[in-house]
């Protein structure tokens, strides 16, 4: 028994029934208790898992076993060490200092992001472009992590889909794990419609509506990702189906007069990988500023000011708008994110 200012603080004098609730059904067992029982160890929530103290509905159960809601979970009395608690509030200060952890290693920045609409289930924002929606691949944090720096009252944040890094535009945020699998169903069984702006190379065909080619995700020699068109039948291909509607042509930039430009709608039934840069640079219109699909000298012309003309310093494309179910009263939610205004200076009245 740990005397009075020993390394041990008090335990619980007897175990506690919990009862998961929908935001937490699925999850496995051993992350529901470290949620649960933060501060203690993980090697001491795996032996109570495995010595059978924890129980879920009155039964046994492993590490590895989802909980549902309405489940009750009995969790034993434990207690941190004093050398947990110390590391907790070392991390808690080290934090409050430089942000909250990321992904791989040091710490994000907190940030807010302009709200296109939020409530107690999710979270819909107008990503800028050159912001990583999450650490990784050479990125200390994005999107995700700094959000959860700026909500540290937030139990649950997490990404329903994906931006690349140099798209702007409509981004949707989970705020409960219920509506996390719910939104994400509705995303894989594609009952959302997602439409982008892209502004390409050249005058598109306006009978060109519908590209339907297999897409196939490679590596180049500096281990660097990329994707190409491939035959349907390719054995490492995935169908990929993108609609295209002509918005309005665009006359020429004073700093490439020989190039006119076309401003698509673009529609995704399919949501590969660089999906919509490369199903339009393979059909001849690669999108303008696009540093890995695109018409390189064209770009490089693209980024200067030419007869007071602006110049276009970014990725054209942008998750113009999005409409989906919402995940807990079903109704359509259509959300719409303006072209940010580096992005709309450069469609002058020359359109």
């Amino acid at each position: 028994m740990a005397q009075a200012g020993g390394g041990l603080p008090a335990a619980p004098a007897q175990a506690t029934q919990v009862t998961v609730d929908e935001d937490y059904a699925g999850q496995r067992l051993d992350n529901f208790l470290i949620r649960q029982l933060k501060g203690v160890p993980k090697t001491h929530v795996y032996r109570i898992i495995r010595s059978g103290e924890v129980r879920v509905n009155k039964g046994r159960a492993h590490a590895d076993t989802r909980v549902e809601a309405g489940d009750v979970v009995r969790l034993p009395p434990v207690r941190t060490s004093e050398r947990a608690g110390q590391k907790a509030q070392a991390m808690a200060e080290e934090v409050a200092r430089h942000g909250a952890s990321s992904t791989v290693g040091g710490y994000a920045p907190s940030r807010e992001f302009p709200v296109l609409f939020e409530d107690e289930f999710l979270l819909a924002i107008d990503k800028p472009a050159g912001v990583a929606v999450h650490g990784g691949s050479g990125v200390s944090f994005g999107v995700i992590e700094q959000l959860r720096m700026a909500r540290p009252g937030a139990d649950f944040l997490e990404l329903v889909h994906r931006l690349d890094r140099e798209t702007s535009g409509v981004l949707l945020i989970a705020k409960r794990r219920m509506a996390l699998k719910l939104l994400q169903e509705q995303f894989r069984e594609r009952e959302t419609d997602k439409v982008y702006l892209a502004l390409v190379s050249g005058a598109w065909p306006a009978s060109q509506r519908v590209i339907d080619k297999a897409l196939h995700k490679y590596l180049l020699e500096n281990g660097e990702r990329r994707v190409k068109v491939v035959a349907n039948d390719h054995p490492d291909g995935m169908r990929s189906v993108t609609l295209v509607k002509v918005k309005s042509a665009i006359a020429a930039s004073p700093a490439a007069p020989a190039t006119p430009l076309t401003l698509l709608e673009v529609t995704i039934k399919t949501g590969r990988t660089h999906q919509i840069r490369v199903h339009l640079a393979g059909e001849g219109h690669p999108i303008a500023g696009d540093d890995k699909y695109g018409d390189f000298e064209l770009n490089k012309a693209l980024q200067k000011s030419v007869d007071g003309a602006p110049a276009l310093k970014r990725m054209f494309l942008h998750a113009w708008s999005l409409k989906f179910n919402h995940p807990k009263t079903r109704k359509t939610i259509q959300l719409q994110a303006a072209l940010p205004d580096e992005l709309q200076q450069f469609l002058p009245s020359r359109g």
